[in-house]
């Protein structure tokens, strides 16, 4: 509970912090700011970025050994497939996943900054996924992501990957993904400040 807590006030204080710093800024001015965060935060990772539909004729798989990942371009998310997991694509229906992950914010100069938070651990984040068709509804009921920001919503780019990794109960087959997320695609606190966010998150079916 401290360590969360200490990451709230973390939160805070970059939030107003922010604020102060955007108060001037147009909401157009701020997302030419993080298009040229993302932008140099892939020059500086050595990203190959390549299309959906290169994407789709490797099998909807991403060569990690290049670095690859794959645009969306209709949302701005790149997505990594590190690995696709032992078990299957999840059904229609509800189902409670296990996310263990790493966040960290991309600042302005496309470097990724200390504002994170590592899950990596026995204690993950637990939510609630109803799939239907194409179509995604999540919400965290517990885990470090719903006590920093003070929401059970999931962002709505942590739920693009269930459409091509797979998901099973055991540790050792777990899917796990990279993701660069504009703020349009993550949490509250993202979409209120204007800034993207890098992601390495596994999946695991609770139960």
């Amino acid at each position: 509970m401290k360590k969360t807590g200490i990451w709230l006030a973390m939160v805070l204080l970059c939030g107003l912090a922010l604020q102060a710093c955007n108060d001037d800024k147009t909401y157009a001015e701020m997302k030419e700011e993080e298009e040229e965060a993302i932008k140099r935060f892939i020059e500086k990772e050595g990203i190959k970025v390549i299309s959906l539909n290169e994407f789709e004729a490797q099998d909807s798989t991403t060569n990690v050994a290049q670095n690859e990942y794959v645009l969306f371009e209709d949302n701005g998310v790149y997505m990594q497939v590190v690995e696709r997991g032992q078990g299957n694509l999840l059904p229609d229906g509800r189902h409670e996943l296990l996310a263990r992950y790493i966040e960290k914010r991309i600042s302005e100069g496309g470097v990724v900054d200390t504002l994170s938070m590592n899950t990596d651990t026995p204690y993950p984040d637990e939510l609630m996924v109803t799939k239907s068709d194409k179509s995604y509804q999540a919400a965290f009921t517990s885990g470090t992501m719903y006590a920093t920001y003070s929401s059970s919503e999931v962002p709505a780019g942590w739920m693009m990957p269930l459409a091509y990794v797979r998901t099973g109960r055991e540790v050792e087959g777990r899917a796990k993904v990279r993701l660069i997320l504009p703020h349009g695609q993550g949490h509250n606190t993202a979409r209120m400040y204007v800034y993207p966010c890098y992601y390495e998150i596994t999946y695991q079916l609770a139960r």
